[in-house]
């Protein structure tokens, strides 16, 4: 299984209206299935601000964060949402990395 696809799957648990989970690795230098793109929207985020929603999504994950390099998180109510309709896009790597 793919990491993508390990995260999709624990994901799950915050029972999202919409998930999508982007990998972003190419945009990168640290190799593969190392950058990711989440887009949450779900109820269990209703009254949280976003550290304590952050702080949800990766007490979600678990162990799984240490296995991948960085996490761009976008996380919503489905009010939220409904409002926003789309996460923003990501930017242009700017680091780490020489080569590539």
């Amino acid at each position: 299984m793919s990491m993508r696809d390990r995260i999709r799957a624990a994901l799950a648990a915050l029972e999202p209206e919409y998930l999508e989970v982007l990998d972003e690795s190419h945009m990168h230098s640290r190799g593969l299935e190392t950058h990711f793109k989440a887009v949450v929207v779900s109820p269990a985020f209703a009254g949280l601000n976003l550290v304590r929603r952050h702080q949800k999504v990766y007490a979600t994950l678990g162990e799984l964060m240490g296995q991948f390099h960085a996490l761009a998180l976008h996380t919503y109510t489905p009010e939220e949402w409904e409002e926003q309709g789309a996460a923003p896009d990501s930017p242009t790597c700017r680091g780490g990395s020489k080569h590539g």
